[in-house]
């Protein structure tokens, strides 16, 4: 049978015992990577977090877990286990104070992205435990334990759980806390699992270790939950996948083939969405024109008919039109001098106010004043100095003439 000398395994022993110390070093370094984590995720940011991951300590007293498993070390394994709870603890309720204080309605991408964990996120957790373990076997190779926490992040998603149960989102908390789980299983096998796997010993004492036969069940347990989210991850990419190409396929064909909206100077294609909810789908245009006519009925029409031709559903066809107006006052062509040669193309062309600027339409003449009809109480005041007297005769006519009410005064003649 194989076997392993007394003194190098007191040394591990010892060694593995050092990591599960709960000492002042870890404590500090748990609220350290809470303290980042937690503010990281509340400002959205990845490269925060990452600094978490390397501070956080969390993964020295799962590794000497793991050795504890192996050897059925009672003592050791009690140890490492307390000295993780009080890291986990601290950094739950931090994240919960700080979410309440932030008082964010709605957390980003990176709180969203912790909350659905699957079998990737645990077959990470697998290679990574076994990393550390041999980067703890091997002092040559200590340099790969920064990687490893990156790769497995055991602080960031109990803090994600904390920022969740501070809104009371149970359900999304709950999948945080079954991502924190995934990790602490998935770093105590691959721990086992590398240890079995380098010294013959160290198989032996797996096979007869009751709490690695625990272990295991625990972790089989898992792929219960994951398996499902992989299953719906993986039917969500596939739809995502088609979803992506027959939105391609129908943007190029209004865009770059031959039956298109019109004349592409007036018409141009802003965003193309497709609503899958509806039967036949909805494959919603935005476009944007010069001309508020176009595109017309038929012209739409016409572009349904050649997709449904081109794809294995039939969808129905729905546009958007944004007319656009472009306004601003003329101005004259700049002189050659020296500074507009340096800032102005040479080979630009004069503006031509019969064109159409970026396909959108001239601006147009505005009416004529005396046409508007919000300007008709403005007329006595345009029409005054028609009223006014055109020599002195028939100014002493008019004050020569009774002083009359207001209401009955003859009509074309004013007093000055």
């Amino acid at each position: 049978m194989a076997s392993i000398e007394p003194s190098k395994l007191d040394r591990m022993k010892r060694s593995f015992g050092n990591d599960a110390a709960l000492d002042e070093v870890f404590i500090v370094l748990s609220i350290g990577a809470g303290l980042i984590a937690t503010l990281g995720l509340l400002a959205n940011s990845p490269a925060v977090v990452i600094g978490a991951m390397v501070v956080a300590p969390w993964i020295m007293p799962l590794r000497a877990a793991a050795f504890a498993v192996l050897f059925g070390d009672i003592p050791l394994l009690t140890r490492s286990l307390r000295t993780l709870f009080v890291g986990v603890c601290a950094t739950t309720l931090l994240s919960i104070v700080l979410g309440k204080l932030a008082g964010l309605p709605q957390f980003g991408s990176e709180v969203a992205a912790r909350t659905s964990p699957n079998l990737l996120d645990l077959g990470i957790a697998l290679v990574a435990g076994g990393l550390a373990t041999y980067a703890k076997l091997r002092s040559d190779a200590v340099s790969s334990l920064a990687g490893t926490a990156i790769a497995v992040a055991l602080v960031p998603p109990v803090c994600v759980m904390g920022l969740l149960l501070s809104h009371a989102y149970w359900e999304d908390a709950l999948g945080a806390g079954l991502l924190f789980a995934t990790n602490l299983l998935g770093i105590l096998t691959g721990g086992l699992v590398l240890m079995a796997c380098r010294d013959s010993y160290f198989r032996q004492e797996l096979k007869r270790s009751h709490l690695g036969a625990a272990n295991f069940a625990l972790t089989g347990l898992l792929l219960i939950p994951l398996g499902s989210s992989f299953i719906n991850l993986l039917s969500q990419a596939r739809q995502d996948n088609t979803r992506d190409s027959v939105e391609k396929t129908i943007e190029q064909f209004l865009t770059r083939q031959t039956l298109t909206f019109g004349d592409k100077k007036k018409v141009d294609v802003e965003r193309v969405d497709i609503d899958w909810k509806q039967n036949p789908p909805v494959v919603r245009v935005v476009v944007r024109v010069a001309d508020p006519e176009l595109p017309t009925f038929k012209q739409v029409s016409a572009v349904q008919e050649e997709i449904n031709k081109r794809q294995r559903l039939r969808f129905r066809l729905v546009v958007q039109r944004t007319a656009v107006d472009i306004v601003g006052p003329k101005e004259k062509p700049n002189t050659q001098t020296p500074i507009s040669k340096k800032l102005i193309d040479l080979n630009t062309q004069p503006f031509n106010e019969t064109e159409p600027i970026d396909s959108s339409r001239t601006f147009k003449e505005v009416p004529k004043i005396d046409n508007m009809p919000f300007l008709d109480n403005m007329q006595p005041l345009m029409n005054e100095n028609k009223n006014r007297p055109n020599s002195i005769s028939e100014l002493e006519e008019i004050k020569a003439e009774k002083e009359l009410p207001l209401d009955i005064q003859p009509t074309g003649k004013t007093l000055n």
